[in-house]
């Protein structure tokens, strides 16, 4: 009995792998043209919505996920590929705010302020990507992120009809095994939000007019 319990165990784990791997392989499939590495190339956009993270790890180390997306974002404005930075991020307390991080970091790099919009609505991706053309009627975005993260956020995107495509920012010279695994992970989740469940974002509201 106990023989069996096992290979029904070890069967369900290869099937669960093989289903995650061709998701991902799917939803790569579907936007991988639409996903820039190199700036000279990125089509223009008025817009660029950068995706939050923490600015720090651990709230002491300095968080290359957050300073290769500034770096990224900061590019695209000063070659002229968008006239508008909308950093969109978690503020769910008084003593974590991704947008303000982020809008501090961009002024630092001399993008003005008149040319950032904050969204401290961006719980997670789908709500960062839903906000920017529910709330922040863009119909058409360019996408600050990681490439990882990227694909899922255009995929999101595609969905929901949004003209996007997508800048890679440097990948962090060590990125950790946990970070891939949660986004293999993340990528079947955005399947069954869109698909299955039809998560909309925790908060919409007002819309919100970006002057560019």
């Amino acid at each position: 009995m106990l023989m069996l319990l096992g290979r029904v165990l070890v069967f369900v784990g290869i099937g669960g792998g093989l289903l995650i791997l061709g998701i991902d392989l799917w939803m790569l499939a579907q936007v991988e043209e639409q996903v820039y590495p190199d700036k000279e190339t990125v089509a223009y956009s008025d817009v660029a919505l950068v995706l939050g993270t923490s600015r720090t790890v651990n709230g002491v180390y300095e968080n290359p996920y957050f300073t290769h997306r500034i770096t990224a974002a900061a590019e695209l404005f000063f070659a002229g590929k968008v006239k508008h930075i909308l950093v969109s991020g978690d503020n769910s307390n008084l003593q974590y705010n991704e947008p303000l991080d982020m809008r501090n970091a961009l002024i630092k790099r001399g993008v003005p302020d008149s040319c950032i919009t904050m969204d401290f609505a961006g719980l997670r991706t789908l709500d960062s990507v839903v906000r920017s053309h529910k709330i922040f009627q863009q119909k058409r975005i360019t996408i600050v992120s990681q490439e990882f993260h990227n694909y899922r956020a255009l995929f999101i995107a595609n969905y929901y009809g949004i003209d996007a495509i997508a800048y890679n920012a440097a990948p962090p010279r060590g990125a950790t095994l946990k970070t891939t695994l949660r986004e293999y992970l993340a990528r079947p989740k955005a399947i069954l939000d869109l698909y299955v469940l039809g998560t909309q974002p925790k908060y919409l509201g007002d819309k919100i007019n970006i002057r560019v």
